[in-house]
Parts: structure tokens; C-alpha cells; sequence
């Protein structure tokens, strides 16, 4: 039965409906999104920031080329694969301590 699951991209909260067994990859997923998102606002000039929707596209292009280029290297894939799998466990232990954060402060 899918689940409804709450996710912060750029400050703002998104609500996407998820399996409760893909729960993790989705918050991991989004927390690298975010921090996709994030270094490109950080690369572009102040004057420049204003469309977020053409950073998202960008940033949605940039991680398609790299997963194409990933795909057509094994050599190069293995080596990135650890390196992401590391980010991505650290990006998902972030975004758990987030969520217990929010939920210790409702409480109080």
C-alpha cells in the first residue's frame, strides 16, 4: 500500500506518494537532489537566480548525463558507485535526523 512522504527540496516541502519498501531510496534521493540543487544556486550569479524551474532543469540534465555516462563505463561505474552509495548513506542518515528532529518538536 503506497504512503504519503514528505521531502524538502530548496527549502520547500513536497508531499509524493511512495511504496513504504522504497521509503529510504526516495530520501535519499531526495536529499541528493537537494544538494544537486543547492551547489547549482551556488554556482550561478546573484542576478541569475530567480528561475528555479531552469535550475531543476539543468540539474535534471547534468544527473541524466551522468548516469548515461556511468552506464557506459564498468570501470568508472564501480568506482563512483561506492563513492555515491557512501553519499547517499550519509545524505539518508541526514535527512532521518531531520525527520526525528521535526517529529521531537512536535511533541514539545
Amino acid at each position: 500500500m503506497s504512503a504519503s512522504l514528505e521531502v524538502k527540496l530548496l527549502g520547500k516541502d513536497y508531499r509524493v506518494t511512495c511504496e513504504p519498501e522504497e521509503r529510504s531510496q526516495l530520501l535519499a534521493a531526495a536529499a541528493l537532489l537537494d544538494a544537486k540543487l543547492h551547489e547549482a544556486g551556488d554556482r550561478m550569479p546573484t542576478g541569475a537566480r530567480g528561475s528555479g524551474e531552469r535550475m531543476a532543469v539543468m540539474v535534471a540534465l547534468n544527473l541524466a548525463h551522468e548516469l548515461l555516462a556511468m552506464q557506459s563505463t564498468p570501470e568508472h561505474l564501480a568506482a563512483t558507485l561506492e563513492s555515491e552509495s557512501i553519499q547517499r548513506r550519509i545524505d539518508f542518515i541526514e535527512a532521518k535526523l531531520d525527520e526525528s528532529l521535526a517529529q521531537h518538536e512536535q511533541l514539545f
